[in-house]
């Protein structure tokens, strides 16, 4: 039987030239597909970048951290590292009885409420986030000017207690460095917060004002 007549125009077979268009029409739609691609990943990465950012360093309630950051002569990112160290913004009850966002011990407010003048404090009014934001950065300003402007000691002491710090400063003196914190927790918090502290800075400077 002989074989199928093949068509010919200008010297070439017409199937090849049909199968050499189809080549070129799926390397441009393969290109075309790809284009696409790198472009919704262009378009996508920002989102993707804030979703993971809002993950695994978050950040809310940043307008009274701005507030209480100026009204205390704090940096803003310092509250916002203590928040994420305490309870990373998920208000919660310690089992010890620390309340809120940043772990304000009631007897710890009683205190600072009336060492502040406050008049109608009532413990419960550490679930509200302002203000146990409030008392947090009080507290943290109360801290800074016992030890002398010592962000070290007064984390330790926010941590761990005056009662310790003040034995350790007997000890080491003002000067202390993190590594010479005995307590392994309060060291790792230090550190932790001090870590924190600069990633807020650099990931949230517009919301916390710089």
């Amino acid at each position: 039987m002989p074989p199928p007549a093949i068509t010919i125009y200008g010297d070439r077979p017409v199937g090849s030239r049909r199968r050499r268009a189809a080549v070129r029409r799926r390397r441009i739609t393969m290109l075309v597909g790809a284009a696409l691609v790198v472009v919704l990943v262009i378009v996508a990465m920002p989102l993707f970048k804030q979703a993971y950012q809002r993950a695994t360093l978050p950040l809310a309630y940043a307008p009274v951290i701005r507030q209480q950051a100026a009204e205390k002569h704090l940096d803003p990112a310092l509250i916002a590292a203590v928040i994420y160290a305490e309870t990373k913004f998920d208000a919660r009850t310690s089992p010890a009885g620390a309340e809120g966002l940043m772990q304000i011990l009631p007897q710890t407010a009683e205190f600072l409420a009336h060492r502040s003048g406050a008049t109608t404090f009532s413990v419960s009014d550490l679930g509200t986030p302002e203000v146990n934001i409030a008392y947090g950065s009080y507290y943290l300003r109360y801290l800074l000017d016992a030890y002398g402007g010592s962000q070290t000691l007064a984390l330790a002491a926010y941590n761990g207690g005056e009662a310790n710090v003040n034995r350790w400063v007997a000890h080491y003196g003002r000067d202390m460095s993190v590594d010479e914190i005995p307590f392994p927790e309060t060291r790792a918090y230090v550190l932790k917060v001090a870590q924190a502290q600069h990633d807020y800075r650099q990931q949230y400077a517009q919301q916390l004002g710089y």
